[in-house]
């Protein structure tokens, strides 16, 4: 996967349209906006990168609501759809992508295991979520997030349309 010509293609879309990106990274740690920013000229549609890694940043900082932590915990479709909603309205972009998972070698259970992540990508059609299964240690679960993110985000913009 050639995550730079992604990115690539990803500024291009964006600028061309004159709309923005945000992200709202956990699991990753701000991989996904390093790989965004690695691309000279990001800035023009790139502005904000928000790491909500502990629960209280992703309250705080994206507005999830507690009850959706407590309900669901922070590795769920409804808690990566409100840090994508929160990434877009603190930044006021036009698209988000949020990551929330569990990359390891601890954290995970029976019904979340290691290499569980959701994405959730929002647009101005609304927001998407989906869930991935990883395998490998930490630093593989990482970059196959990024790589699975920037995929995502890569297709839906080309396509114009719904990835999945």
């Amino acid at each position: 996967m050639n995550t730079e010509a992604q990115c690539h293609r990803i500024g291009e879309y964006l600028l061309a349209k004159g709309q923005t990106l945000a992200t709202a990274e956990s699991c990753t740690g701000g991989l996904i906006a390093a790989a965004l920013t690695d691309i000279a000229g990001s800035s023009a549609w790139f502005g904000w990168g928000m790491v909500s890694y502990a629960n209280a940043a992703k309250v705080g900082l994206l507005g999830v609501k507690p009850q959706t932590l407590d309900d669901y915990g922070a590795v769920s479709e409804e808690t990566v759809r409100e840090m994508a909603a929160g990434a877009c309205r603190v930044a006021g972009a036009d698209w988000a992508i949020a990551v929330s998972g569990i990359a390891g070698p601890g954290g995970g259970s029976p019904g979340k295991p290691v290499g569980t992540v959701w994405l959730a990508l929002a647009g101005p059609e609304g927001i998407e979520a989906f869930v991935c299964h990883f395998a490998g240690d930490r630093a593989a679960v990482r970059r196959q997030t990024v790589e699975a993110a920037l995929t995502v985000l890569d297709a839906r913009l080309s396509a114009g349309k719904a990835v999945y």
